[in-house]
């Protein structure tokens, strides 16, 4: 449903606001940045490429799915609205569980229209902390994997199997982030985000908007424990960068090691089949996808897929937000009005950086530009109603990442967990002891109900 075209009945808007759901007409999403080198433009379409590129366990074309697993391939889980976006409707995990002969039951918490979802335990078996992810699938029974008989993590007690709650209590559960635009999120110098954490001191102190000293060095960020600079990708912006990134969820989420993690998560006897690191740097000219020799001057064949998927998402140009309309431009006022915008920060603007090549010439396509996010990159507590009892780095149980707004209007899920498909109860989400949205969202609450449709679309058309 176009949101230009979308109208509401008295007895809705009497209800309180709605969210008008996936915004239709062209995704508008998944295109690689402006101004692209033809060099840079190769080494994006060869990520993309290797992106969408399902693995199995076998070596030949592949980097050895497993031991343990939540998906075969990286578009699987960032599918929506294209290619780099989130969670699909239609959950590909389903097909995934016995695919090749595997004897996976599939959870509770993976059903047919629910989002994809990985799975950390709060705690171990002895009782120490763990906050690790514990993946839904093995590759015990797969016709490439003989001779593997590990067994899946024990996901029990069932709970809702739409909105993942009031199950097994020790487990709580990420949805896949978005991708686009993760080029220009790296390229923000860290000053323009302590910059903006410093502004407006007043009105942030006022609304309980503070932020939280999150690593060994002082500061409100969340600072990376090896050279102190400002961590930004993942639900606790708990990840450096887009490399990093790309090499935990290869070896998380598809079990496949590389030269960020170089050890197999499980190395049972019996389950590993191929020497590690299953996905390194291709000396030789052969290409990692086909196997067959390259033409051509182009080095892309030379990398490895962790590297190719970080350009993938390096040059992955931000989403097209719809056209605005009457309702949405009052919307993107008021959410600024009511304090949403001082930890969705509008935007930023990237520094001067390098996206590849020898003659280290800035890249026009990541450096200067206009970074229309909205998020402030740092992470703040949101209470205990959305705590998951989970720390990375210096991000506590109940701190997340202020989640960039750009394209949500075409995603399908929503909160760190996926528990809802609906705008209006994330936003509420917001509001519990101890979050420090709660002033913010009083006052959302105590607009009419026209404003609150208003800031709704709005949302819905980035």
């Amino acid at each position: 449903m176009a949101l230009a075209t979308c109208a509401y009945t008295s007895a809705q808007t009497k209800a309180g606001p709605v969210d008008p759901g996936v915004r239709g007409g062209v995704a508008g999403a998944g295109d690689p940045l402006k101004g692209l080198t033809a060099d840079e433009a190769a080494f994006f379409q060869d990520g993309m490429t290797r992106f969408a590129q399902v693995e199995a366990v076998s070596k030949g074309a592949n980097n050895g799915l497993g031991p343990r697993f939540n998906s075969n391939q990286c578009l699987s889980c960032h599918a929506q609205p294209t290619a780099g976006g989130s969670s699909p409707s239609q959950n590909p995990l389903l097909a995934v569980a016995t695919l090749n002969g595997a004897k996976n039951t599939v959870p509770w918490f993976i059903t047919q229209n629910g989002p994809v979802r990985e799975a950390r335990f709060k705690r171990s078996p002895s009782g120490a902390s763990d906050g690790e992810v514990h993946d839904d699938f093995v590759i015990t029974g797969r016709t490439d994997a003989p001779g593997c008989t590990i067994a899946q993590p024990d996901f029990l007690p069932a709970g809702d199997p739409l909105t993942g709650q009031h199950g097994n209590r020790n487990i709580i559960f990420r949805i896949p982030t978005p991708l686009f635009g993760a080029g220009l999120i790296e390229s923000i110098p860290d000053s323009a985000i302590l910059a903006n954490l410093a502004s407006d001191a007043t009105t942030k102190s006022s609304l309980g908007i503070s932020g939280h000293a999150n690593a060994h060095l002082s500061g409100n960020v969340n600072l990376s424990a090896n050279d102190g600079t400002i961590t930004r990708f993942g639900w606790k912006a708990q990840n450096k960068s887009l490399l990093m990134f790309a090499g935990e969820a290869y070896n998380v989420e598809m079990g496949i090691s590389n030269q960020l993690f170089p050890q197999e998560r499980d190395e049972t006897p019996g389950c590993r089949f191929i020497a590690t690191p299953e996905d390194t740097l291709n000396f030789t000219t052969a290409s990692p996808t086909t196997g067959s020799p390259t033409t051509g001057n182009s080095n892309t064949a030379a990398l490895s897929d962790i590297e190719a998927f970080a350009n993938f998402m390096r040059m992955l140009a931000p989403p097209t937000p719809a056209p605005a309309t009457p309702s949405s431009e009052k919307g993107r006022n008021t959410f600024g009005q009511i304090g949403c915008a001082q930890c969705h920060t509008p935007s930023f603007t990237t520094g001067t950086m390098i996206a590849s090549g020898s003659s280290k010439v800035p890249s026009a396509a990541l450096s200067n530009q206009t970074a229309n996010l909205f998020s402030d990159l740092l992470v703040h507590h949101m209470g205990e109603g959305l705590a998951d009892g989970i720390t990375q780095g210096g991000a506590g149980p109940d701190e997340f990442r202020t989640a960039p707004l750009w394209g949500v209007g075409q995603r399908v899920f929503f909160l760190n967990d996926g528990r809802t498909t609906n705008l209006v109860d994330a936003i509420r989400a917001h509001q519990s002891r101890g979050s420090e949205a709660n002033k913010v969202i009083e006052r959302f609450n105590k607009l009419s109900t026209q404003e609150q449709q208003e800031i709704i679309d709005f949302l819905r058309s980035l």
